[in-house]
This record gives C-alpha cells, sequence and structure tokens, in this order.
C-alpha cells in the first residue's frame, strides 16, 4: 500500500513538475521578444509621411506637428520609451518596417484587410470616412456613377486608392484617377483646373478645408468608413499589445479625449478589435 501510494506522489510530482514547466515554454513562445528590441535601443522609431495633416506634419516652422505625433508621444510617456519620428517614403512603408529602420507605421493608416495579414496591427484607434471632396460647390457626387464624368486625383498607396479599388464600379471611373505623391500635390492640381475633385481621409479633407485658405466642398456619396491603426512588424504581438494597454490607459484617463478635442474639436479615439 505504501509502495502505490509512494508510487502515486511521485507521478502527481513529475505530472506538476512537468505542467511547470510547460507553462513556462508557453510564456517563452509567447514573448517575441519584440518589446525587448525596443528597451535595448531605448526608442520606439515611428515612421510617417510628415505631410499628412492633420496626422502628422510639419508646421510653419518646419516642427513635426499633429494628433498621432501628440498621441505618440503620450503612449511613450506611459510605456517609459523614447520616441522618435522618421519620415519616409509612403510607398516604401513596408519596406522600411521589415528593414526595421523604422519599428512601426503611425501615421492614419488604415487597417486594410491586406495590412491585418501582412502585419501586426494594434487595434482600431480612429474611424475615418474615405471622402470625395471638391473646390466647386456646383460639383456634387451623388453617387458612385458621378465618378465616370470626373477627373479624380489621389495619393498613390493610400487607403482611398485602395478603397476605390474594392469598389465594385471601379472600372467605370478607374481611367479617370490620377495618382499623386501626396494630397498637397493633388489638391494644386485641383485647384489649377487639372482634376475636378479628389478622393481623400476625411479627417485629413476637414483638416485642410477649415486652416487652408481654399474651402473644399464634400460632396453627399463617400466610400465608407476607414478605420486607422499602428502597424508592427508581423509577429510583433508583444509590442503591439503594449501599445495597445498604454492606449487604452490613455482614454481612461482622459489623455487621448484631449489630445483628440485640440485636433478635432471633439473625441474621436476609439480602441476596437477587429470582427
Amino acid at each position: 500500500m505504501k509502495k502505490k501510494l509512494v508510487f502515486l506522489i511521485a507521478a502527481m510530482l513529475i505530472l506538476t513538475m512537468g505542467f511547470i514547466t510547460g507553462c513556462g515554454n508557453d510564456e517563452e513562445t509567447a514573448d517575441d521578444g519584440s518589446w525587448k528590441y525596443i528597451e535595448d535601443n531605448g526608442e520606439l522609431i515611428v515612421g510617417l509621411d510628415d505631410t499628412f495633416a492633420p496626422m502628422g506634419f510639419r508646421d510653419k516652422n518646419d516642427k513635426l506637428v499633429g494628433f498621432d505625433i501628440d498621441l505618440a508621444n503620450a503612449v511613450g510617456e506611459e510605456l517609459g520609451i523614447k520616441v522618435s519620428f522618421k519620415p519616409i517614403d509612403w510607398d516604401a512603408k513596408e519596406m522600411e518596417l521589415e528593414s526595421k529602420t523604422i519599428d512601426c507605421i503611425w501615421n492614419g493608416m488604415s487597417a486594410t484587410e491586406e495590412r491585418q495579414e501582412s502585419m501586426s496591427l494594434s487595434k482600431k484607434y480612429l474611424n475615418n470616412k474615405i471622402v470625395i471632396m471638391t473646390m466647386k460647390e456646383d460639383i456634387n457626387v451623388a453617387s458612385v456613377d458621378d465618378l465616370k464624368d470626373l477627373k479624380i486625383g489621389t495619393q498613390a498607396d493610400s487607403a482611398a486608392l485602395e478603397t476605390m479599388q474594392a469598389n465594385e464600379s471601379f472600372d467605370s471611373f478607374k481611367d479617370n484617377i490620377t495618382e499623386y505623391k501626396s494630397y498637397d500635390t493633388a489638391m494644386l492640381d485641383m485647384k489649377a483646373g487639372r482634376i475636378d475633385c479628389v478622393v481623400i481621409d476625411q479627417v485629413l479633407g476637414n483638416y485642410k478645408s477649415a486652416k487652408g485658405k481654399d474651402k473644399l466642398f464634400t460632396s453627399d456619396f463617400d466610400f465608407g468608413d476607414d478605420y486607422y491603426a499602428i502597424g508592427f512588424r508581423k509577429g510583433e504581438t508583444t509590442l503591439t499589445n503594449k501599445v495597445n494597454d498604454a492606449l487604452q490607459t490613455l482614454i481612461d484617463n482622459g489623455t487621448a479625449a484631449k489630445i483628440s478635442e485640440k485636433w478635432f474639436g471633439k473625441d474621436i479615439v476609439i480602441l476596437e478589435d477587429y470582427e
């Protein structure tokens, strides 16, 4: 009887040690080292297009400012890490990320299905729309069918372009689209009369209309919701989760709302999972 009891106790100890060891391995596997990489480097390098107002852009003194700049700095303070900003060619953002010249893309980047597959995305932190804006009040796009008769401008490799390409009527107006390096260039061409309208992020269009010299008119038709997220390297979930947690803290303590009100006049910050 004693031998059986000793055997049972020994077996339980082996199973317990195996369970503890197994749990330790799971935790070790779950930690992909992405946060340690940031800690070791002493900074989080944010890649951005520094012409995308009001998310990240240069003011009249060439200082980098914007909603995403303020939010990223607040996240850095919460995490106890320095945040640096590196302007990049938006067309090459994925290459910059993979080559580790930057640690994340944080600049009003849309959480497209393709990016959900190719990157580790933060939770959705802002809801935007892809809208059509003109400089002439008499040009109003009431439906997607109206676009076949208009000259359209947008930024290359943008969410606006991707959203248009995904539209079922894209073939009817695709030949009318001109792609630009920046929305600023597209706006200049619209002002010169070379294009009729610009397909653009609502937050940017509204900001330019409010702060710029030229009033912009928003058409009745839009291409729907466009959620913003922060893009990290594929598989870097530890770093992604750290930033998500910091964002939630900033929402809970009211810091995110203050930053939003500063740039948009109201609190439009969210933190939502993907469906």
